[in-house]
């Protein structure tokens, strides 16, 4: 039984998407889940951001308020991905480019703005980066996409029968609480409902299985959109090596601001380890679903990365 268990820790990035794979095939293929699929579709629309949330949470439990000091490179990395996610995004309202490149600008500027992941602070722990500035910029890049978003994507992708204030409300409604009620909820249980608090450490762990379940889920998502889309392969491929494009450039970026700071490790991890599964849901919610093979790509990079970075820290 330890065995399989820690295979499937191992694993577990595989393993997930594998799974969501498989998850695809059968509703495609197989047609007596025909009729689910409208059930399914519904359920993944209330599941994926409440696992989204859950994940928050228990990750911000962990963040005493206290260790949350702000620092220079903090400020400099979520102006850089404001910045870059603003310019992208102005290209595509200016309407310049063809809808093929308009869909790779798209993933590009989905893994830009996408707040840091909360499994970030376990490979920073173990590359021997400061936890508690990365749970800081954590935090930070929270607020700064809970922002950023409902103002720039419904002017990039405009939904039907909705102006931009109806479009704004409706993004913002959806994003901001998902992203920052956590870390609010996570404080206040850890001031005033200190039992509470303590079973939510408990369970912290988990953490890590709900974003294995959630990624399960968006690799589904993503199949369908690939398999669905008319779209050629050349298009699909280029969308994928933009993700790869945006991975090289932050977690060198933040590396090289960081090491200005003493803090090359945190600082290249928080830019450059993405809340991927939240980048796909809002990829194929908010903007064309193609887009969403950026950020899918980006789960493999940021993961060869870190791989490769563990690897050199086990042989020094």
């Amino acid at each position: 039984m330890d065995r399989i268990i820690r295979f499937i820790k191992n694993w577990t990035l595989p393993i997930a998407m594998i799974v969501g794979a498989g998850v695809y095939l059968l509703f495609a293929k197989a047609e007596f889940m025909a009729p689910l699929k409208p059930m399914a579709n519904s359920a993944v629309e209330i599941l994926m951001p409440t696992l989204i949330f859950i994940q928050l949470l228990l990750s911000f439990s962990k963040a005493n308020p206290k260790e949350l000091k702000p620092n220079k490179w903090h400020l400099i990395l979520a102006m850089f991905q404001s910045a870059s996610c603003a310019i992208i995004a102005l290209l595509l309202i200016w309407g310049i480019f063809s809808w093929e490149i308009n869909i790779v600008l798209q993933g590009a500027m989905i893994c830009l703005i996408c707040p840091t992941a909360t499994a970030a602070v376990v490979i920073t722990s173990k590359l021997g980066g400061n936890a508690g500035q990365l749970v800081t910029y954590t935090m930070i890049i929270n607020i700064v996409a809970a922002i950023i978003i409902p103002l720039l994507f419904p002017l990039v992708e405009p939904h039907d029968g909705l102006s931009f204030l109806p479009a704004f409300s409706k993004i913002l409604s959806k994003v901001f609480p998902l992203l920052i009620i956590p870390f609010i909820l996570a404080m206040v249980l850890r001031k005033y409902f200190k039992r509470v608090h303590a079973q939510l450490l408990k369970y912290s762990g988990y953490s890590f299985y709900i974003w294995a379940v959630a990624l399960a889920i968006v690799t589904s998502q993503t199949i369908r959109w690939i398999a669905n889309s008319d779209a050629g392969a050349i298009i699909k491929l280029s969308v994928a090596f933009a993700g790869l494009v945006t991975c090289v450039i932050q977690f060198a970026f933040g590396r090289y601001i960081g090491s200005k700071y003493n803090s090359q490790i945190s600082a290249g991890q928080a830019i450059g380890q993405k809340n991927t599964v939240l980048a796909i849901w809002l990829a194929c919610t908010y903007l064309n679903p193609l887009s969403s093979v950026a950020p899918g790509s980006y789960v493999l990079w940021q993961n060869i990365f870190n791989s490769w970075q563990l690897y050199r820290k086990r042989s020094c």
